[in-house]
Formats: C-alpha cells, sequence, structure tokens
C-alpha cells in the first residue's frame, strides 16, 4: 500500500507517512511533524484506522520530518510504543537540543513548519533489535548515523531516507545530505546492504513506494558520488544547485517544488561541504561553515537536524 500524503505546508508528495501491519497489531512508518498530525489522522480514518488502533510508531529516524510528531501522538496516545535506534531515542526522550538546533536554523518558520516537539516519555520507547513487531530492523546510516530500516516479510522495505528522495511519479532519484553527519562512506555500505537483502519495493517517505529496485539503487548510489565530486573540486553553494537543477530536468514545476522543500539543495550542499572538508580534505575542515552555507528560503524548508 502506498504513503499516506501528509500535504505538509498545502504541498503534495513532499511527505509520507506508512500504515504497516504487524504481528502486534498496526503501526505506523515515520509519522511525519506535529504541524501534518491532522492529515495524519485523516489519512489513516480513510483506510479505517484510527490512532487509537495504533499500537506502534516504527521510526527511521528523528529529523522532524520523519519523527516530529511522535511525543504528541504518545501524549494523547499513551499505550503507542515508539521504536527507534539507541542513537535517537534520547532526543526523543529529551529533544530540547534537537528544537534548538531546528529553530536557529528556522526561525519564525519553525513552528508553521514542524508545530509542537513534545518529549517521548522513556517507558513508552523500545530501542530496535534485529526483529521489531515481525518485521526485520537494520542499521542503514549514511543520510543521518542514527538512521534504520524496517524490512516486512511482504518484501516491502521501509526505506526512511536511506533509499533517496524520489517524487513519485519520476524515476529520478536524489540523495539528500544535509548537515550535520552525513556520511557517504557509510551510505555505501547501506546501498550494498539494501541491495544484498533485494526487496521487492521500497517504501520512501519523500515520496512513494517503487519496484524498479535495481535502477533506483544504481541511480542513487552514481548520484551521490557526483555530486560528492562537485562539491570535492570546489563548486559553490550557488554552482552546485545550478548543477543540480540543470539535471532535473524531466521534473515539473510541482515535482521541482517538492524536490525542494523535501530536500533543500542549499542543505545537501552544506552536508557534503562538511563531509569534504572533515573527511576527504580535513586540511581544510573549518575552512567554511556548513551553518552559514544557505538559509531557509520562506517555506522552502526540509527537515531539521541534530547540530
Amino acid at each position: 500500500m502506498g504513503p499516506i500524503d501528509l500535504h505538509h505546508q498545502g504541498v503534495e508528495r513532499v511527505i509520507g507517512a506508512y500504515l504497516v501491519e504487524t504481528s502486534d497489531g498496526p503501526a505506523v512508518f515515520d509519522c511525519g511533524p506535529a504541524s501534518a498530525l491532522p492529515t495524519l489522522e485523516a489519512g489513516l480514518r480513510q483506510r479505517g484506522v484510527e490512532l487509537t488502533d495504533v499500537r506502534h510508531l516504527l521510526l527511521s529516524h528523528i529529523h522532524l520530518d520523519h519523527a516530529g510528531a511522535a511525543g504528541t501522538i504518545v501524549r494523547e496516545h499513551p499505550h503507542i510504543e515508539v521504536h527507534v535506534s539507541a542513537i535517537g531515542a534520547p532526543h526523543l526522550v529529551d529533544p530540547s537540543r534537537l528544537e534548538a538546533s531546528a529553530r536557529r536554523l528556522y526561525g519564525d518558520t519553525f513552528d508553521p513548519l514542524w508545530g509542537e516537539l513534545v518529549p517521548v516519555p522513556e517507558e513508552n520507547i523500545r530501542i530496535v533489535g534485529d526483529e521489531v513487531v515481525g518485521l526485520e530492523c537494520f542499521a542503514s546510516p549514511g543520510h543521518a548515523s542514527h538512521h534504520i530500516c524496517f524490512a516486512h516479510k511482504d518484501g516491502t522495505l521501509y526505506a526512511g531516507d536511506a533509499a533517496g528522495v524520489r517524487i513519485a511519479p519520476s524515476r529520478l532519484v536524489l540523495p539528500p545530505t544535509p548537515p550535520p553527519d552525513v556520511d557517504v562512506a557509510a551510505w555505501n555500505l547501506t546501498l550494498d546492504e539494501l541491495e544484498r537483502r533485494a526487496p521487492k519495493r521500497l517504501a520512501l517517505v519523500h515520496y512513494g513506494a517503487f519496484d524498479d529496485i535495481e535502477r533506483h539503487l544504481s541511480e542513487l548510489r552514481d548520484r551521490l558520488h557526483q555530486w560528492e565530486q562537485v562539491v570535492e573540486a570546489g563548486a559553490t553553494q550557488d554552482e552546485f544547485v545550478e548543477r543540480v537543477h540543470a539535471g532535473l530536468g524531466e521534473l515539473d514545476d510541482d515535482g521541482l517544488q517538492a524536490v525542494e522543500r523535501a530536500m533543500p539543495m542549499w542543505q545537501s550542499y552544506a552536508g557534503l561541504k562538511r563531509w569534504v572538508d572533515k573527511v576527504k580534505n580535513p586540511a581544510r575542515d573549518g575552512a567554511s561553515s556548513p551553518g552559514r552555507a544557505g538559509r531557509v528560503r520562506g517555506k522552502d524548508a526540509g527537515s531539521a537536524r541534530i547540530e
């Protein structure tokens, strides 16, 4: 089954959530931000499910576009268990650092973009192991150090951002590479693991479910390498964004708008610049500040990060 479109900021195909049947009842994979919670509830209702029926939240990682509503949901439905990586869990229990970082980044746009950020009680947190309510679970760093994926027995891999961004019905596959902890080397290993597992379909939060697995992952790997090379060669932010947009020619205006909202290109540049400076050119680390590489442009905002 495809994603529930959360219509973030009134735009289609930016953020999706998935209703997942588990061995212990209904679950939601990546619940989205609190600002889109009414839309999530309406989407679940259209599928015959209320949040009172949901028993589990399965979180790929804790960026606000994927997990921002978790605390609000648990506050209203305290029976729900929240499954998250050991690295991400402390930031759900105490989101103050995450919120402070996001508010510095988004300023006055934080509240309309993301809504209220509520702590998840520690008793509701479940640190994932190899299996979660009948789904296989495994670490998938690269986009973020705390990223995990869930593999359903029906062949669906709930991939979060580990399999990139692809706005249905487009075939373009893009790597969201935000600061502060994008790791290109780790992401390539994660792609190796996704290929080894050979799922039947990839469920992406941004945006859709796809079954052309081999082509999809190959394009993601190639574009990640290409973007890294562009930044390593010394491209400025404006040059990087111009080159990326030139390669998105098949997208219509709505598709391009959805891509920029799901993964603002200035954020992808900032993350890759930080990676190149810290790992590939350590002597240059600190020569530029990813935090100053770009600013939020009105409502064009992707996901908040831990700084």
